[in-house]
């Protein structure tokens, strides 16, 4: 399936007549979260629930928020979202991938409530996707991780073999090889988005296999954690790590959700909402690059800041020559790789060293 591209200048204007909240929507409108982990995590549910509370602010009385965290993927997810539906709650966001066949089995049994799923594909007239292209953030914390190690081994903590991680290991790889093509970016896989114990281990088997910088796609600060006692180095993911760790962080891919949070809820509230795959980054400000630690070196902050530039200005990370691990050429010197392909993306890039299990 084609991936929607939508800038949320494009999303502001969306309109329709059919629209599941007429404009006659009742006020407060209340607006349900359902979260993998909880908001002290300091990774991704405090970046969804940061935007949450940003939403609050921006609208006061105007909407009602709630939310419900630490819902496992699955069964008890539909029983959740379910719960928040039979509740009179009119919009509805489920925050993880795996909620997305539960949101969309619960969107066809109320058809008036609106069902926005952060991370999928699926959707329906009250069902809308969005999603952020965190890898031209993970590309540039790439960079950085390039130049700071000096083992030329980097250890990914990755979550689970899906596109949405697979991307972001790609683009934290490309990034890594444009300015130190001999390093290799080691995965361990922990099948788990929030597990602390897990995420640090993980960490701590690829700091003995030789890793002097740690990355990840999880949901805690744990790697970094493992990363600062052993007096290497990280960059972090989701929330700005250095806040909650220290200098040791390097910099951090994040989110912004409110930006995105804002724009549609608004949408809801003028009965101009109607169903979308969003997909924007770092130029709609969904995703972003922290301020960088004290040890990154001013010749390396201005290769970023160049880069991040380019990226503004339209160029892709996703740009040729691409090979795949064996070496093969799948995208040619200058070849944009299609949003569709990156968004579906199953292989991984030259300098990735494990398997997509």
């Amino acid at each position: 399936m084609k991936k929607l591209t939508l800038g949320l200048m494009a999303l502001a204007m969306l309109f329709s007549l059919t629209s599941p909240l007429a404009a006659q929507t009742r006020k407060p409108l209340k607006v349900a979260f359902v979260y993998i982990g909880p908001p002290g995590d300091m990774g991704w549910t405090y970046e969804q629930d940061r935007g949450r509370l940003a939403a609050e602010k921006y609208f006061g009385s105007k909407i009602e928020t709630k939310y419900i965290e630490n819902v496992p993927e699955g069964p008890d997810a539909e029983r959740v979202i379910r719960q928040y539906a039979q509740a009179g709650y009119d919009m509805i966001f489920t925050t993880s991938f795996g909620y997305m066949d539960p949101t969309f089995a619960v969107a066809k049994e109320f058809p008036k409530v609106i069902f926005e799923h952060c991370s999928g594909y699926k959707t329906a007239d009250n069902m809308a996707t969005y999603f952020g292209k965190i890898e031209e953030a993970r590309y540039l914390t790439g960079i950085i991780a390039g130049r700071a190690t000096k083992t030329n081994v980097i250890g990914f903590v990755a979550a689970f073999p899906i596109p949405e991680v697979i991307r972001g290991i790609d683009g934290f790889t490309l990034g890594v090889r444009s300015v130190n093509p001999k390093a290799q970016v080691k995965i361990v896989w922990t099948n788990t988005w929030y597990d602390p114990v897990k995420e640090r281990e993980a960490a701590v088997a690829l700091l003995d296999s030789g890793a002097d910088v740690i990355a990840q796609h999880q949901d805690t600060t744990e790697p970094q954690k493992a990363a600062q006692e052993r007096g290497k180095v990280s960059v972090g993911y989701d929330s700005d790590m250095g806040k909650f760790v220290g200098d040791s962080v390097l910099a951090s891919a994040t989110w912004e959700w409110s930006t995105y949070l804002i724009v549609t809820i608004q949408n809801a509230l003028d009965g101009k909402w109607k169903t979308h795959q969003y997909w924007g980054g770092l130029n709609d400000g969904v995703t972003k690059l922290s301020a960088m630690s004290p040890k990154v070196p001013d010749s390396v902050k201005k290769d970023v800041e160049d880069v991040q530039k380019k990226i503004l200005g339209g160029w892709s990370i996703f740009t040729g020559p691409i090979k795949d691990q064996s070496g093969k050429v799948l995208y040619k010197a200058g070849e944009v790789v299609p949003d569709d392909k990156v968004w579906n993306i199953d292989f991984f890039v030259e300098g990735v060293v494990g398997k997509i299990q």
